[in-house]
């Protein structure tokens, strides 16, 4: 059966599918259909002209909130906004500086990878570096007149570390500019302000974490000043939600760093990262959440309603600027706009500080479970697993994504002694599965009753199936034993099939079932390698492979057939389980012929041969489903696929294809003059063209025809 691999998460693909706002862009029509009368850029723009400060301030800050609906951001680009607001970064008035940036901010947030792209391109960079170091030689000269006064050179640098944030992380352009204007200094200059101000603390290290992430040209210029600062955050006891987010992305960006830590402190690096991860997943966000709910109540109920803006009370200017997961991001103060893929966690209005604390909380946990992910993800691969891993690269896969369902497929991982150490000495496998439950029923409830509150559901959600990815990432790099055994993986697998099978129907939410299938995958796995029984019955499975086989998601179709071949696998030792066979060789034989991906059906039929690869139950179920003409009548099947296909998914399907048909040329009661067509119509294109599979050594000679 394939290999089982983890995804990788990049930063900050929370997630692991593209930008859920997107600009709206029509053609050339769109200027008669939203003529000067209907779009406001053109009035707005022309008042960054103005020679009052105040007019000025309030063109941005109106930008700000028109940009966030991504049908007018087309009439802002047309009209050259970017080149007009970057002058507004070094105006001389800071709030003009910070609302220009925040408008910059919400253009680049809403309008995805494009619109970054195209303001980097028209220089933003520049007034973006050269105000970013104006705020750093600022800070010591600021002057606070009052205790806990927002300090405004520092709302400024706040407003540009999160626009250079967003902008690295959709522009490579931008990360290189990054690199060479020396900004790792004065963003880490931003993160060591974490004692008075938080909220320019995360800010950077969120940025950090981007930046430092898959970035060796950023990392050859660490030195010691930025690993004390990131140790001196990891290392804070400063108590609250908000501090735990700001020390998990600190480990974050360690990890990142690890290849540039010396030697002998990598172990006590890694230990104090994962100690960081752990205190993180202890928190229980069922019993806080609702603690913290209640304490925004009781503020309100002990205090009047202040009007922050023009007579509107807190509670109700952040029920008019909060963003639910189905709307387009709202404003908030200074027009700052939420982030494409809804994760607020500071973007939230002054007044919120409960909800802030809570959706904190959750990005911490989901940022921790994909820091996990990814250290379970092995960088460094052998030479023999370089060969087979070289050619599912998953920035280099094919077409519709594919490269996310076929990076399943590939060899299995392995972590070093000293991660696996600490994974195990924190209890981090038992945590991980404690954080794939359904968030509680009244926790959910209670986020229901109050618009602002909404979406942490959402965000609840994103953990579990952050959690599911992590518990696959385990399973696949960690052996029986270190996870408690027999028993304990029992127990697992008695979670994950109530989970599914709880409700009264199979769950079909993607992002969930994506994650919960790879995790039983290879659950069952390791269950089936240990002869450990099975707690789920064949008709379950047989259900939830065929709610997964309806999904778009590639990935869950491979996974659901795999686990088909695993069940079918271990049945097939068992006496009076014929029948079962018949079903599950039919559903497979369905899948293989019928599913639009080659991929899928490479799986299906490689489940076939693992299923009935020996055994008399095994062959009275294949001669009862006539197995022979079925295998037979895929012939055309994949010789009219196989010629479309992306050469480079078509290597990576064949590793898998390769090792199965020659399992059934050794094993398989198949006789050659059946499965040679097969073979000889799936690999015969690639002897047609220069292939690196030409030369690999696990292909025995192509048969005489």
């Amino acid at each position: 059966m394939g290999k089982s691999k983890t995804t990788k998460f990049k930063r900050p693909q929370f997630n692991s599918v593209g930008l859920p706002v997107t600009v709206v862009k029509e053609g050339d029509g769109e200027e008669e259909e939203h003529g000067d009368d209907s779009c406001p850029a053109a009035e707005l723009l022309e008042k960054l002209q103005s020679p009052s400060a105040d007019v000025r301030e309030f063109a941005c800050a109106s930008i700000s909130r028109v940009v966030q609906q991504s049908q007018t951001i087309p009439g802002f680009l047309q009209r050259d906004a970017v080149r007009r607001l970057g002058p507004m970064l070094l105006d001389r008035s800071l709030a003009v500086r910070e609302t220009a940036t925040g408008a910059l901010r919400n253009l680049s947030a809403c309008g995805g990878q494009e619109v970054c792209e195209d303001m980097v391109k028209h220089d933003i960079m520049t007034p973006l570096t050269a105000l970013l170091r104006e705020c750093c030689a600022g800070f010591e000269s600021a002057i606070v007149s009052m205790k806990d006064q927002s300090n405004a050179v520092e709302d400024v640098a706040n407003e540009a570390v999160h626009l250079l944030w967003n902008l690295c992380e959709s522009s490579s352009q931008a990360l290189s500019v990054f690199n060479k204007s020396g900004l790792l200094d004065v963003v880490v200059q931003c993160l060591e302000k974490h004692p008075h101000n938080l909220e320019l603390a995360i800010s950077a290290a969120h940025c950090l974490h981007t930046v430092t992430e898959d970035n060796p040209e950023l990392l050859c210029s660490m030195n010691t000043a930025v690993l004390g600062a990131l140790e001196n955050v990891l290392l804070s006891s400063q108590p609250g939600v908000t501090q735990t987010l700001l020390r998990t992305l600190a480990a974050g960006t360690l990890w990142n760093m690890k290849s540039s830590l010396p030697a002998a402190r990598q172990a006590e690096t890694v230990n104090a990262v994962v100690a960081t991860l752990s205190q993180c997943l202890d928190l229980d966000a069922g019993m806080l959440i609702p603690e913290l709910r209640q304490a925004e109540e009781l503020r309100h109920r002990n205090a009047p309603a202040v009007s922050d803006i023009e007579g509107q009370a807190p509670e109700e200017l952040a029920e008019e600027e909060m963003i639910e997961e189905e709307e387009a991001p709202k404003q908030k103060r200074n027009g700052k706009a939420a982030k494409v893929d809804n994760d607020f966690s500071d973007l939230l209005p002054r007044g919120k500080e409960e909800l802030r604390e809570a959706t904190a909380l959750l990005t911490a946990q989901q940022t921790s479970l994909e820091i996990i992910v990814n250290m379970c993800c092995s960088d460094d691969p052998s030479d023999d697993e370089w060969e087979e891993e070289s050619s599912s690269d998953e920035s280099d896969m094919g077409p519709d994504g594919l490269c996310d369902g076929v990076s399943n497929l590939m060899s299995p991982l392995c972590l070093s002694a000293e991660v696996h150490g600490a994974l195990i000495n924190h209890s981090i496998p038992q945590k991980v599965l404690k954080k794939t439950e359904f968030p509680k029923k009244e926790t959910v409830n209670l986020c229901h009753q109050n618009p602002s509150w909404r979406g942490l559901i959402k965000k609840m959600e994103r953990v579990q199936s952050r959690a599911l990815t992590c518990l696959h990432s385990i399973l696949s790099t960690m052996d029986a034993e270190s996870l408690g055994g027999a028993t304990a993986l029992q127990e697992a697998a008695q979670h994950l099939s109530s989970m599914v099978f709880g409700a009264p129907e199979i769950p079909k939410d993607e992002e969930f079932l994506e994650a919960v299938i790879s995790a039983m995958r290879s659950l069952l796995q390791m269950i089936a390698s240990k002869n450990i029984p099975q707690c789920m019955t064949p008709q379950q499975l047989m259900s939830l492979s065929e709610t997964a086989t309806r999904c778009d998601v590639v990935s869950v179709r491979v996974n659901a057939v795999a686990i088909l071949g695993i069940t079918g696998s271990t049945l097939a030792k068992e006496k009076g389980t014929a029948e079962t066979l018949q079903m599950i060789g039919n559903a497979l034989l369905q899948v293989a012929t019928k599913d639009p991906e080659l991929v899928v059906n490479g799986e299906a039929l490689d489940a076939l041969f693992d299923v009935f690869a020996d055994g008399e139950e095994a062959e009275t179920a294949a001669k009862n489903i006539s197995l022979l003409p079925a295998l037979k009548a895929l012939q055309p099947v994949f010789k009219t696929k196989v010629p479309k296909i992306n050469s480079s998914l078509l290597i990576c399907v064949l590793d898998n294809f390769s090792i199965f048909f020659q399992l059934c040329f050794f094993f398989f009661f198949l006789p050659w003059k059946y499965t040679k067509h097969l073979y000889f119509f799936l690999i015969s294109p690639l002897h047609c063209v220069n292939s690196p599979l030409n030369n690999n050594s696990f292909f025995f000679p192509l048969p005489d025809s």
